[in-house]
C-alpha cells in the first residue's frame, strides 16, 4: 500500500524545487504541480488524487515485466547486502555484471559478443559515439568520424545523443547538432510518402542514405545509427525491404551499422531485439529501458567481437561512467530476464499479445480521424487526420491533435503518449486481452469526444 502522502504539499514542493524531463516548467507551475504518481501494479499505475491509469506506456517505453515483482525487490536487497557497489575501472568487476554481460551476448548471438555497460540509453549511444570513432582512428583510418542518421529520430538526450537524433526543437537548444553528424530523410510513409508505393517509398529512403555517404565522401563515414522502428518519433515502423537495403549499402562501403535498440530491445517487437524481427544484422547495439524494466537504470552497448579485435590494439579505451556495470543494476537485469525467459513474454508478443493489439486497434480503422494504424508486437501508434482518406492536418499543421486525444485519453484512464498527431503505446508484455480491449475503448471515446474540438480548428 501506498504512504500516507500529503499530495499538496508536494505538488507545492514539485514547483517550488522540483526541473521535471523535457517539460515546459511554467505550464507545470500553472496547473500546480505535476502529476504525482504513487503507486503501481501489474499494469496500472496510480497518484495522489486517487485515479487508477491503465500505463499504456510501459512507464517511459519501459517497464516490460510490469509493477510490483517482488523478486526483483528481492534480488536487488540482496545483491545490495553484499556489495552494494564498486567499479569498472581499476580491473576490477563484479559477478552479476559479467553474468548480464554473458547473458546478453547470448541474446544479441553472432559476433555481438561484448558488452559496455551504462545507466541510461543516452549513454549507451555516448558509447557509440566515442566507441566508433575511436575504432577506426585505431584501424588506420582516422578520417572516418562522420555518423549519418535521420530526421526525426530519437537517440537520447545528452549532446551527442541529441545531436545523433534528427529533432529540431531539441537542435535549436544548445545549438546542435554538433559537426560530424549528417541526417537524411526517415522512412515515414504517411507523413512522407503518402500516395506512393510503400516499398518504394523506402528504397529511395535507404538512397538517401547512399547519396548522402558520396556527397560528404565514404571515406569519410564512419557508421549510419538507427532505431529498428522510430519509437519516440511516433512509432515510424519502415516498409519491408528499407533494413536490408540500409545493411547492403552500410557493407557496400564499409561502414558500421549501429541499431539503436533503447525502446525495442527484451521482447517489444516479438523477438529479444527489433533487428532480429526486421531481419538485418548490426555492428554495435544500444540498448536500455526494457533490460531492467525500468526497476533500476542500467543501459548496455553489445559490440561486435570484429570491433573488440581492433580496440585491443590501441590500449586504454578511455571512456566510461561512474556507475558503469553497477553490481544492483546488473543483478536486477539479470533477474528481470529470467522474468521475461520464463514467462514466454517474448514469443507471446510475437504469437499472442501482439497479434490481439493489431486486431483490436483495427476496431478504430473506421473512425473519421483515423488515419492509419501502425503496430509491431506490442509497440502502436495511430495518426489523427482532418480528413479521412488523407494525411491532413487540423489547423492545416501537425500537433493539434495529439495533445488534445492524448489529454482525453488520459482523462478517461490510459496513459498514452501523443507524439505530433499520433497516440502511440507501447504496454507492459504481460498485458492481457481484457486490457488491450480496454485501451482500445478508452482511446475509442477520446477520440469521439475530441471530434467536436478538432473540427471547430478546422
Amino acid at each position: 500500500m501506498p504512504r500516507n502522502y500529503d499530495i499538496a504539499e508536494l505538488k507545492r514542493l514539485d514547483v517550488k524545487h522540483h526541473l521535471p524531463a523535457q517539460q515546459d516548467y511554467q505550464l507545470i507551475e500553472d496547473m500546480g504541480g505535476s502529476r504525482i504518481i504513487t503507486h503501481a501494479d501489474g499494469c496500472y499505475i496510480n497518484d495522489g488524487d486517487g485515479n487508477r491509469i491503465l500505463d499504456g506506456m510501459a512507464g517511459l517505453w519501459c517497464v516490460n515485466v510490469g509493477y510490483g515483482r517482488e523478486e526483483l525487490v528481492e534480488v536487488a536487497a540482496e545483491q545490495m547486502r553484499e556489495l552494494p557497489f564498486y567499479n569498472t575501472f581499476f580491473k576490477t568487476v563484479t559477478p552479476p555484471t559479467v553474468l548480464l554481460a554473458q547473458r546478453i551476448a547470448g541474446l544479441t548471438g553472432g559476433k555481438l559478443q561484448h558488452v559496455f555497460f551504462n545507466t541510461s540509453g543516452s549513454e549507451a549511444n555516448d558509447t557509440v559515439f566515442r566507441m566508433v570513432r575511436h575504432y577506426w582512428k585505431v584501424k588506420g583510418e582516422p578520417k572516418r568520424t562522420i555518423f549519418i542518421s535521420r530526421w526525426n529520430a530519437y537517440h537520447g538526450s545528452t549532446v551527442a545523443g541529441v545531436s545523433l537524433g534528427g529533432m529540431k526543437g531539441m537542435h535549436a537548444q544548445g545549438d546542435l547538432p554538433i559537426p560530424g553528424v549528417e541526417h537524411v530523410r526517415q522512412p515515414y510513409w504517411f507523413g512522407e510518402g503518402f500516395g506512393q508505393d510503400k516499398v518504394q517509398f523506402g528504397l529511395d529512403c535507404a538512397a538517401a542514405i547512399e547519396e548522402r555517404i558520396l556527397a560528404v565522401g565514404p571515406e569519410n563515414v564512419a557508421a549510419f545509427i538507427g532505431e529498428p522502428l522510430q519509437g519516440a518519433g511516433g512509432v515510424i515502423i519502415p516498409p519491408d525491404g528499407y533494413w536490408q537495403a540500409v545493411e547492403a549499402i552500410c557493407r557496400k562501403y564499409g561502414i558500421l551499422l549501429v541499431a539503436d535498440e533503447v525502446i525495442c530491445g527484451f521482447g517489444r517487437t516479438g523477438e529479444w531485439f527489433g533487428h532480429q524481427t526486421l531481419g538485418f544484422t548490426p555492428d554495435l547495439v544500444p540498448m536500455a529501458k526494457g533490460l531492467s524494466s525500468g526497476y533500476l537504470p542500467i543501459s548496455a552497448t553489445a559490440v561486435s567481437s570484429d570491433i573488440v579485435e581492433v580496440l585491443k590494439t590501441g590500449g586504454d579505451f578511455i571512456h566510461g561512467f561512474t556507475y558503469s556495470g553497477h553490481p544492483v543494476c546488473a543483478a536486477v537485469a539479470l533477474r528481470n530476464i529470467d522474468i521475461i525467459e520464463r514467462e514466454g513474454l517474448v514469443g507471446r508478443t510475437r504469437d499472442d499479445t501482439g497479434p490481439y493489439l493489431a486486431a483490436a486497434l483495427a476496431r478504430l480503422d473506421e473512425h473519421p480521424l483515423v488515419g492509419e494504424i501502425r503496430s509491431l508486437g506490442l509497440i502502436a501508434g495511430i495518426e489523427i487526420v482532418s480528413k479521412k482518406g488523407t494525411n491532413g492536418r487540423f489547423g492545416g499543421k501537425e500537433g493539434n491533435a495529439g495533445p488534445l486525444v492524448r489529454d482525453r485519453c488520459i482523462a478517461n484512464g490510459l496513459m498514452v503518449r501523443g507524439v505530433r498527431d499520433t497516440i502511440v503505446m507501447c504496454p507492459p508484455l504481460i498485458i492481457t486481452h481484457q486490457q488491450i480491449d480496454d485501451m482500445v475503448e478508452i482511446i475509442g471515446k477520446s477520440l469521439d469526444q475530441a471530434l467536436p474540438e478538432l473540427r471547430a480548428i478546422g
